[in-house]
């Protein structure tokens, strides 16, 4: 399993966090389609991915969704812990199987209301979380669904290691909030394009620069905010910090 500071968020700590923080991070494995929290309950822990993604998704009455935004080794799941809800209306699903590291609600709050430096750092990854949000819905709104797609794939592939996304296009249907019909179409132009190669549930990006010039303005904005917001790892690496012995934790 990676060490914590594979996540950007964990790794920009400065050293005096740091080592407050190693010994109480727990790790944790999210496999495909567990859920990490449900809308409307209790967050016990946050959670930094280190691998994968998790899709925070909006879940109407009837069952529908639509992908919020998603979290990868940038980012924390949980972001209402801190901001003083303690619960929130999202559903947090993971969407590629993912690992990483949690951290109890308890631990995080003293941090939150006591460290300036974790303060401003999640308040400024906050942010941009906020305006990835933003920019999904202004996109689900005025742009074509194979516009929308390439934002999904390009923001995905920032988050993995490979040119691979192992996604069904129901799955992608529900992200993006739309008909499967709708997600085949979509695929099938990219792929005539020669941007992607699609079989039995495996998408492989063959053209990215291809990608990046058909999607629209929405994947550039969220883009150069995460840029802008988070800084550079401050961890010296050969300063090393074990982790207590603790179980490996498996979301269900």
């Amino acid at each position: 399993m990676p060490e914590p500071r594979a996540n950007r968020l964990l790794a920009a700590l400065p050293q005096a966090e740091w080592l407050r923080w190693a010994p109480r991070l727990e790790r944790v494995v999210m496999p495909l389609g567990s859920a990490i929290y449900e809308s409307g309950g209790k967050l016990n822990h946050v959670y930094f991915p280190t691998e994968g993604i998790v899709s925070l998704l909006y879940v109407t009455e009837d069952g529908s969704s639509s992908e919020l935004a998603v979290v990868g080794n940038e980012g924390v799941v949980g972001i209402a812990l801190f901001m003083g809800g303690g619960t929130t209306v999202n559903r947090a699903v993971v969407q590629s199987a993912s690992v990483g590291y949690r951290l109890s609600a308890h631990t995080m709050l003293g941090e939150f209301e006591h460290s300036s430096a974790v303060t401003h750092l999640l308040l400024r990854y906050t942010q941009a979380l906020i305006t990835q949000m933003a920019q999904t819905a202004v996109c689900n709104r005025h742009h074509t669904l194979d516009k929308q797609l390439c934002r999904w794939l390009l923001l995905s592939l920032d988050r993995l290691p490979g040119l691979e996304i192992v996604m069904t296009q129901e799955l992608i249907a529900n992200m993006l909030g739309v008909r499967r019909e709708g997600v085949t179409e979509a695929a099938l132009k990219l792929q005539k394009a020669g941007l992607i190669s699609y079989t039995r549930g495996r998408i492989t990006v063959l053209d990215r620069p291809g990608l990046e010039e058909r999607v629209c303005e929405c994947y550039a904005v969220v883009k150069r905010e995460y840029e802008r917001l988070l800084p550079a790892p401050a961890f010296e690496p050969h300063v090393n910090v074990p982790l207590y012995a603790s179980p490996i934790h498996v979301v269900r």
